[in-house]
C-alpha cells in the first residue's frame, strides 16, 4: 500500500455535464465518487475527497472541504489538502478518471524524486494535471495562486521543477466532462 495520501478532486462545476459528474452513478456504486474512493483505497493507506460540500455525497468517507465555495478550481482543493494533511507530497486523481489505474499510479511513484515539485502523468493529448504528485514546495504557489485568482494548473507545472511521466494510448486517462464521455466510460466499465 501507498502511504502517501491520495486526494480525489470531486469539488468541480461539472457545466460542461450539465450536472455533478461526482454524485452520476457507476459501476455497482451510487456515485463516481463513491467508485473511486472505494477502488484507491485498496492502493493507498488514506484517501480523502476534495469537495464543496460532503453532504451531497451518500457514503462515509474523509472529506476535505473547499473553504471558498465561491472558486470552482483545483487551487482551492490543493490549498485545503496542504493545510489538512501533514504529508510533504500527495497523489491527486481527478473524480472522472476512473481507468488509471495502480499501474499508472505505480508507475507515476516509481519516477517521482524528493527534489522535483511535481511529477506528472503525460499523454499524446498532453499533460494531465490532475494525476500526479504533488509536493509541499508548491504550496505557496497555490496560495499565491488564490490571492492572485490565478487558476491556471498547467502554466505552474511549466513553472515549477515538474517531472513528466509519459504513458502511450490515452484510453486510461478519459475524462468525463460531457454526457457522452459519461456513456462511454459506462460501456467501458461494463465490459
Amino acid at each position: 500500500m501507498i502511504t502517501t495520501p491520495c486526494v480525489i478532486f470531486a469539488g468541480g462545476k461539472s457545466s460542461r455535464m450539465g450536472e455533478d459528474k461526482a454524485l452520476l452513478p457507476f459501476a455497482s456504486f451510487s456515485t463516481l465518487t463513491e467508485y473511486q474512493y472505494s477502488r484507491l483505497s485498496k492502493i493507498f493507506t488514506s484517501v480523502y475527497i476534495s469537495c464543496k460540500e460532503s453532504s451531497l455525497f451518500p457514503f462515509e468517507a474523509n472529506f476535505l472541504e473547499d473553504i471558498h465555495s465561491d472558486i470552482y478550481a483545483p487551487t482551492i482543493g490543493f490549498h485545503t489538502a496542504f493545510e489538512k494533511l501533514q504529508s510533504d507530497s500527495i497523489f491527486v486523481l481527478s473524480v472522472d478518471a476512473p481507468f488509471v489505474d495502480e499501474s499508472i499510479i505505480q508507475s507515476v511513484f516509481e519516477q517521482d524524486k524528493a527534489s522535483y515539485d511535481a511529477t506528472i502523468a503525460k499523454t499524446s493529448q498532453g499533460i494531465q494535471p490532475l494525476c500526479g504528485i504533488y509536493h509541499r514546495s508548491l504550496e505557496k504557489e497555490f496560495q499565491t495562486m488564490l490571492k492572485t485568482d490565478n487558476h491556471k494548473l498547467g502554466l505552474m507545472l511549466k513553472n515549477a521543477n515538474t517531472h513528466y511521466c509519459s504513458f502511450e494510448g490515452t484510453q486510461a486517462f478519459l475524462n468525463m466532462n460531457h454526457p457522452q464521455d459519461y456513456q462511454k466510460a459506462l460501456l467501458l466499465i461494463n465490459n
